[in-house]
């Protein structure tokens, strides 16, 4: 079967799918309700959380309010294995279990963004945490059934532009609105669900966000890089600069991170048939975006300083369809289709556009969720993506490529009440072509094909009602992506000389994973342990000299060890009048070792954090401290981290008690305005994360 064939043999499943009628009619979800922080529905079979042979979290209601951030990477920074990109405050994406980029799959709804987040942690990704409505993170095993790129998680943001449910009422209106301090960030959103009679339900949002140059706690450079910068400084200037770089002024730069405001609008409409459990929709968005990236200040003479922006508009389509089919041997039968035409600018200084990238792609899916056979449930299915890619500019770092994928998984489950098995499997078919203009000779030109075949298995036992300890053996395969194999020049918006390699081969690795969850009278804990080992595991890493003022990161193979561990509890500790007093804690590490070479680069270190809540009806209130440790192993030319710790509180509101869904959050975060760095930031030496952020946000269900 040729690539084409097999893609349209995947469309044209997909619309069948679309076709079928429904049967089955249930009672509608309450539209007012958040969803349950219990049920995870990311899971091709939908189940409790407490019965994922995996580790998973979950943010809906107040704990996501008071949580959110413009980008998905801060909105999740305080979850269990989950750190953030930190690219500055508008292009921060996930870090899970120390991978990133290419190994994380951020999802809208259960689809790929369809955006270029993927290829470089200096673009955004294409996801709009103002009108989510759930977030869930999956990591290990269940995470691969969404791809073999999702070895390090899943990360699904769920909304509702395209209805599953129908309001109880003539109009349903749900909004949202914030004001953050540390960056003057002002946004809002707004969606609004109507009926409109036949089962049909209509929907329209909008969001808008603007920021001012984020607020630090400091100076932007390190210590180590005012020394540098104040050092050059009494160096003669190079009299072949085009512009000579002031060093001492680098130096000064405390109070403002320079280059980093924005200003982002998204607006959708969508359109449901909601036929008791089924139902099929069509949704259309729009995102604009143009923020600036933190500038990467030289501290060295001969080093490239720039301010770029970027400009960022994607246009998407998405469709979905649930069909409850109450057949014998199908019992669900779930599909979704996205298609985006996605564009943005690299821009310079002074306005021009330095680079520009075009990304086509389409992305679908189709589950077959199989009638329960006494202990046995299933679930099997297709999906498939395209992406034509280009860039061009005299910046350009990315000849033209395209990848075509097409994927077929199954996961099969024995639940026998105490013990339960699990098993899935997914071969992957990837087509990777690089097609260079005729003026960039320096860039590969060719075809990569792959087939890759990733499996799990794993058992838990129930110890008793409330205990459950499980364990996972995965064997897992990833195709190199076009960036990994065709990079090979400078790129302005990471301000790094890029350069990848056309002959990776396969990566691939076994891993196993150990889960206990528990829950007893007044505590619950939640933990995991895992460790993998890497063949021809891709990294980048810099190798100490400079390409066209910037410095030269490359990427390599090599054997790869990771193992860490994640552990959250919850402890009820007294009744005080009308408040439930809690205590809650969380820690996470990761330790990672490239064979041969030494530590992986930017990898977390570990993290502890503390809360004390107190709740009732009306009022929550919450404080918490959490510390990071300093960055202990380090790679070959990275820099080091200091340790910080950072303290948050926070008080939520419940103004009418017949709308729970209602609420005010008033937040202060980094009170004690501490200059922090994450080490898996790209910038860390010169984009500290924010200072002391009041924020105050209301949130509206009516």
């Amino acid at each position: 079967m040729t690539r084409t064939t097999a893609l349209k043999f995947s469309v044209a499943v997909l619309g069948l799918s679309t076709t079928l009628p429904a049967f089955a009619s249930e009672a509608e979800p309450d539209y007012h309700k958040p969803g349950s922080s219990e049920i995870i529905v990311t899971a091709p079979i939908h189940r409790d959380r407490m019965d994922l042979l995996s580790g998973a979290s979950v943010l809906t209601g107040a704990q996501l309010t008071t949580a959110l951030r413009p980008t998905i990477g801060e909105t999740l920074g305080h979850t269990p294995g989950v750190s953030a990109t930190s690219f500055g405050p508008n292009a921060s994406r996930p870090i899970l279990r120390g991978l990133q980029g290419e190994r994380v799959r951020v999802l809208t709804d259960g689809i790929g963004s369809v955006d270029v987040s993927n290829t470089s942690v200096d673009h955004a990704v294409v996801v709009n945490p103002l009108l989510a409505e759930r977030v869930e993170v999956l990591r290990g095993p269940v995470a691969l059934l969404y791809g073999s790129a999702a070895i390090g998680g899943v990360v699904n943001v769920i909304d509702k532009r395209i209805p599953r449910a129908i309001p109880d009422e003539p109009i349903h209106v749900a909004a949202i609105a914030s004001y953050g301090s540390a960056a003057s960030e002002r946004s809002a959103g707004v969606s609004i669900d109507a009926p409109i009679g036949g089962g049909f339900v209509a929907h329209l949002d909008g969001s808008y966000l603007k920021t001012d140059d984020l607020r630090i706690g400091g100076h932007a450079l390190t210590r180590q890089g005012r020394a540098d910068a104040l050092a050059s400084a009494l160096l003669p200037s190079d009299p072949d600069a085009d512009e000579p770089i002031d060093f001492a002024a680098n130096a000064a730069i405390r109070g403002k991170l320079p280059n980093s405001a924005a200003k982002t609008w998204v607006a959708g409409a969508g359109l449901s048939y909601i036929n008791g459990d089924s139902h099929y929709g069509l949704s259309y968005s729009r995102y604009d975006s143009l923020y600036g990236v933190p500038i990467r200040l030289a501290t060295l003479p001969g080093q490239e300083q720039e301010a770029p922006r970027i400009d960022i508009v994607q246009n998407r389509l998405d469709a979905r369809a649930e069909i409850a089919t109450g057949g014998a041997v199908i019992e669900k039968i779930r599909a979704r289709l996205a298609y985006a035409q996605y564009r943005h600018f690299e821009l310079e200084p002074d306005g021009a556009i330095g680079t520009r990238f075009d990304n086509h792609g389409y992305e679908g899916r189709i589950e077959l969720v199989q009638a329960g056979r006494g202990a046995w449930h299933g679930a099997t299915g297709m999906q498939f993506l395209s992406r034509d890619f280009d860039v061009a500019g005299e910046e350009a770092f990315l000849p033209r490529n395209a990848t075509q994928q097409i994927g077929v998984f199954t996961l099969q489950q024995l639940d026998y009440g105490q013990v339960k098995v699990e098993g899935g499997v997914r071969y992957e078919k990837t087509w990777l072509s690089s097609t260079p203009f005729e003026d960039q000779p320096q860039f590969f030109s060719g075809n990569r094909n792959f087939d890759a075949v990733s499996a799990s298995l794993g058992a838990s036992y129930g110890l008793n009602a409330n205990w459950r300890v499980g364990a996972n053996l995965l064997r897992t395969e990833r195709a190199p992506s076009a960036e990994e194999l065709f990079a090979n020049g400078p790129h302005a918006g990471t301000e790094a000389f890029e350069i990848g390699d056309p002959d990776f081969r396969k990566e691939k690795s076994w891993g196993v994973e150990a889960v206990v969850h528990g829950k007893g009278a007044g505590f619950t804990i939640d933990a995991s342990v895992y460790h993998s080992w890497f063949d021809n595991f891709i990294y980048d890493s810099p190798d100490g000299t400079l390409e066209d003022g910037l410095p030269v990161f490359r990427n390599f193979q090599a054997k790869a060890r990771y193992y860490g561990a994640e552990i959250e509890g919850t402890l009820d500790l007294a009744t005080v009048g009308a408040f439930a007093v809690k205590a809650d804690a969380l820690a996470d590490y990761v330790h990672a070792e490239i064979v041969g070479v030494g530590p992986a680069p930017r990898i977390p270190p570990l993290r502890l954090l503390g809360g004390l809540s107190a709740a009732s009806d009306r009022i929550d209130g919450r404080v918490e401290v959490e510390w990071t440790d300093k960055a202990r192993r380090l790679s070959a030319f990275e820099t080091g981290t200091r340790g910080f710790t950072m303290v948050n509180a926070s008080l939520n509101f419940r103004p009418l008690a017949a709308q729970p869904g209602t609420t005010i959050v008033l937040s202060a975060n980094n009170i004690f305005d501490v200059n922090a760095r994450r080490h898996a930031s790209y910038l860390k030496d010169f984009a500290p994360l924010a200072g002391r952020d009041i924020r105050v946000t209301a949130r509206v269900s009516l």
